[in-house]
């Protein structure tokens, strides 16, 4: 009996765990499929790259060379600039103008002339102004005479205070005549009120002259200023920069270094730009108020940058790549790009020294595809040879 009982136990046991089995065969075999297709997929993959390889290589063994002009890629500066017109204004510029009415009777200065302050310019017709000086100045005399004795009687109490006062004002309103009188005497002759250079003049002889009348533009120019309009985005680069490169057409494309002298604290136009004023010394005199300048501001600088040719960059699905000659093949790198200096741009990052960068012939060419370089240059600037 209990041999019967034994064995109908290990006949269940045996019959639950056939049942367990039978439960976890369908997940055994899902984590089997899944296994075998990742197996399969990898060996494809892996096939499909040996293909792809022999393919590449066996196009290129067929393929003739491309020709191709490499880069030799080496550190130097380079700079973010920005270039902007500019025009020449005069360090001074003053306009002399009549302070008293008369006719010129002497034009002394012509257009052109150098001048110096107090030197005269013109004389106005002063006989009016004399006379009238004289008299004020006979005025004067009668009234300090007056005062005089009015003031040693008063000493010896034998004028009175008001006698005394009215002797005082006489005085004092006869002396502030003969001021204004000898003031406008001294007007009568123009002179020069500094250094510099007579560009306009407006007076002839016989010529009546009304008060604020102009007589001559005197302009200093031993050293000018530059105005030139800053854009609001630059603003702040330029405020850290204190010497520009100054380039005159008029003067043969002359180049002069200037430094900063002022950059306004508000924007002068709706386009939102700031006035920046360099000086530039004059002693030849030979910039001229209103000659028209190209100002180079450097922004950003770096010593030691990598730079290419802009059209040497590839567009490759949307990143940056240039190709290298490598072994006579052309290999796609991608790059990222820094500060631009005319038709060179900064590689941050994707090359090193030394590197052989396809700068001519790259849009005919493909990753892998052979190529044959013609000639290696050590700078961009020798394409345009």
């Amino acid at each position: 009996m209990d041999k019967q009982t034994s064995n109908e136990t290990g006949e269940m046991q045996g019959n639950r765990l056939l049942r367990r089995l039978w439960a976890i065969l369908p997940l055994l075999s899902f984590i089997l499929l899944v296994g075998i297709i990742f197996v399969l997929q990898s060996w494809i993959s892996s096939e499909g790259e040996i293909i792809k390889e022999r393919k590449a290589h066996e196009l290129a063994s067929e393929q003739p060379p491309i020709n191709v002009v490499a880069l030799d890629l080496k550190p130097g500066p380079i700079r973010e600039q920005i270039s902007l017109p500019g025009v020449v204004r005069p360090w001074v510029e003053l306009k002399v103008v009549a302070e008293v009415g008369g006719k010129i009777t002497a034009k002394k200065v012509r257009e052109g002339q150098k001048v110096h302050k107090g030197d005269i310019l013109a004389q106005i017709d002063p006989r009016d102004y004399q006379n009238a000086y004289n008299s004020a100045r006979a005025a004067w005399r009668a009234a300090k005479a007056t005062y005089d004795r009015i003031a040693a009687l008063y000493k010896d109490q034998l004028a009175t205070q008001s006698q005394m006062d009215a002797a005082q004002a006489s005085l004092e309103t006869t002396q502030a005549n003969m001021d204004t009188t000898a003031l406008n005497l001294e007007r009568s002759t123009i002179r020069s009120p500094m250094d510099g250079i007579a560009d306009k003049v407006y007076i002839e002889n016989g010529q009546f002259m009304n008060n604020a009348d102009p007589v001559a533009d005197i302009l200093q120019i031993e050293r000018v200023k530059i105005e030139v309009s800053i854009p609001e985005s630059d603003v702040d680069a330029v405020r850290s920069v204190d010497t520009f490169t100054i380039r005159i057409d008029a003067l043969d494309g002359e180049v002069f270094q200037g430094h900063k002298h002022y950059l306004s604290k508000s924007s002068q136009t709706l386009a939102r730009t700031y006035r920046l004023e360099a000086v530039i010394d004059n002693p030849k005199g030979n910039i001229l108020p209103d000659m028209f300048t190209r100002v180079e501001i450097v922004k950003h600088q770096v010593d030691n940058g990598l730079a290419v040719p802009l059209f040497s960059i590839i567009n490759n699905k949307g990143d940056k790549a240039v190709y290298l000659a490598e072994n006579d093949l052309a290999r796609l790198v991608p790059v990222e790009t820094g500060i631009q200096e005319g038709w060179e741009i900064q590689v941050t990052k994707g090359l090193q020294p030394g590197a052989k960068v396809i700068v001519v012939g790259q849009k005919d060419v493909k990753d892998g595809a052979p190529v044959k370089v013609l000639r290696t240059v050590q700078d961009p600037k020798e394409l345009e040879q």
